[in-house]
């Protein structure tokens, strides 16, 4: 059984709620990642949420803030979703699919150990897999 854990990139880097949007950009380019879990300031280990460039580039610098003032505690929104370890991809797609997220953090031992991307979907599944997760992820609902 394939499992999160087999599948995830490790690495996986913690921003503070605290930290401004500068730092979270600049912890983006040094780790070559697209987003970061955000933890509650003096728990490394509590998600808040996650933050990802596309959040920085339109709610902050789209709206005219400043991202040397705006924390990513700022733009924490909704619950955070996370995946265990050792929970096999059927149950990361699903929780990926109903959730309509596109990365996911990886836990083990209530630590985050990596975290879940497209690209790495994409390495690790059929195309048919891929399809049809592509179909439930970016299926847009009507408004009839």
């Amino acid at each position: 059984m394939t499992t999160a854990k087999d599948i995830m990139h490790t690495g996986a880097t913690w921003i503070p709620a605290h930290e401004t949007l500068d730092r979270a950009a600049q912890l983006m380019r040094e780790h070559h990642v697209g987003a970061l879990p955000i933890s509650a300031s003096g728990e490394e280990d509590r998600m808040i949420g996650i933050l990802t460039d596309r959040d920085i580039v339109v709610g902050c610098v789209a709206e005219g803030r400043d991202p040397s003032k705006v924390t990513a505690g700022d733009l924490a929104q909704g619950t955070p979703r996370w995946i265990e370890a050792d929970a096999d991809v059927e149950a990361v797609l699903r929780e990926m699919q109903n959730h309509r997220i596109r990365r996911l953090p990886v836990v083990e031992d209530k630590k985050l150990i990596g975290m879940i991307s497209e690209a790495d979907l994409a390495r690790h599944l059929s195309d048919d897999q891929i399809a049809d997760w592509a179909e439930q992820v970016y299926a847009r609902t009507s408004t009839g």
